[in-house]
Parts: structure tokens; sequence; C-alpha cells
């Protein structure tokens, strides 16, 4: 690799920026983990991810480490790493931390915001709104790359209306928490869940869109409301481990 010796960066794919083999790491694992790739409970041992992922141990360890931290990793002395379980109470109680963080950035948002910050919360809705078009007329499963795309644009909006709070700690908090609710949340993203009733994700979007550019407390209700109808359909549609 060109460069100075021992240098660890490469360029990570459709990036075009460099990237450590510990951050590749970690984007990958983490992606397999969201998408139910890797299933929940299962062992992630050194040797198979090398295999699988054609990386050595150390930036494979920090990957693991850092997941962890988020909770979509567990280990124990004996066992080692393996995937998170699926758990409705840690589920839950990710969400409503999620809306204490957000509802807070969100009101700060609102007496900060500027023009740049309204039209940000616009441009991202736009987006979020084409994908949701292009989804619905898709015939059959969702691809990845349509996965992606709808759940990187629904972070992107969300994202945009707490831009302006102020508080990196705040936007850092909210960023975790949308890691920990994301395997949960996938399958709302990318269309109706089987046995649920029909929602409009889209009109939710804009209903908390319209309320933040108004400035209204309405944004944060809401907000709060949007958030907690994605959890009682992950509640009511997941199969969950007797223990959970």
């Amino acid at each position: 690799m060109a460069g100075v010796a021992g240098d660890r960066r490469i360029v990570s794919e459709g990036a075009g920026e460099p990237a450590t083999l510990s951050e590749v790491a970690y984007q990958r694992l983490r992606a397999d983990i969201v998408s139910g790739a890797l299933d929940a409970g299962k062992p992630l041992r050194l040797e198979a991810l090398k295999q699988r992922y054609g990386l050595s141990f150390s930036p494979l360890r920090e990957a693991l480490m850092r997941l962890q931290s988020e909770r979509l990793v567990f280990s124990t002395a004996l066992r080692g790493f393996s995937v998170a379980p699926l758990s409705r109470a840690e589920m839950k109680d990710a969400t409503e931390t999620r809306i204490l963080i957000e509802s807070d950035a969100l009101r700060r948002s609102m007496r900060n915001g500027d023009d740049d910050w309204e039209a940000a919360i616009v441009a991202a809705f736009h987006a979020l709104s084409l994908q949701a078009e292009r989804q619905s007329r898709l015939s059959g499963e969702v691809g990845a790359v349509d996965m992606h795309a709808m759940d990187e644009r629904h972070y992107q909006f969300h994202r945009a209306l707490i831009a302006h709070c102020g508080s990196p700690r705040l936007l850092d908090l909210a960023d975790q928490l949308y890691v920990e609710t994301q395997r949960y949340r996938l399958p709302c993203l990318v269309g109706r869940v089987a046995g649920t009733p029909a929602r409009d994700v889209a009109a939710e979007h804009q209903q908390i869109m319209d309320a933040t550019l108004r400035r209204s407390e309405d944004a944060v209700r809401y907000l709060a409301e949007h958030y907690r109808r994605t959890a009682d359909i992950i509640e009511a549609s997941t199969v969950w481990p007797s223990s959970a």
C-alpha cells in the first residue's frame, strides 16, 4: 500500500475518501447485523469473520468493540462476541429515550433554525419522498440498494430536523439511538409489514416537517407519535425470543 509504512487507510467503496480498516470492518459488520444477514444471537468468531470480510483480526476486534458500545454486539468471557439478541424491552427503551433526546433537540432547532435549516429539511423530505415513491412502484422484494437508500434518506430527514440544536452531544446521542433501533425499524421503512394496518409514512413525515417549519410545538408531538407508531408495529410484527 502506497504511503507511510504501516498506514492502515484504504479507500472505502463509493465514498472516494480514505477510511481505516477498522472503519471498513465496522461498516460491513454493522450493515450485516442491521439487515439481518447476521442473525440475532449468532456467534461472531474472529476466524470466520476474517474469512467473510477478508480483514485481519485487529480491525475486526476494534469494530466488534465499537458495535458492543452501540448494543448491536454482546460479549461474554467464555463465549466471546455474538450478535445482540432481539429484545422487546430494549427496543421500547431505545425508542422512548430517542423521543426524549430528539424532542429536546427539535425544540432547540426550532428556536435556532435559519433559512438554510428550513431549506435543508425541505430538501431532505423531497429526497425521502422520491425514494418512497420509487419503492412503491417496485414489484416483489425490495433490494439491498433500495433498502440502503431508503434508510439513508430517512436518517438525513430526521437529522435535518434537529441539525440546529446547537449541541454536538445531543446529535451524537441521537445518532447512537438511531443505530440501536435501526435493525428493528428497517422492515417498516421498505414497505408494509405483513399483518399490520396500512400506513402513510410520507404523510407522517410531511406532518412533522410542516409543523417544524411553523415552529410549532405540534412538531414534537407528531415526532413522538411517529416513533411510537413504528415501535407498536415492530412489537406486533416481530417474532420475539421467549426471554425478550
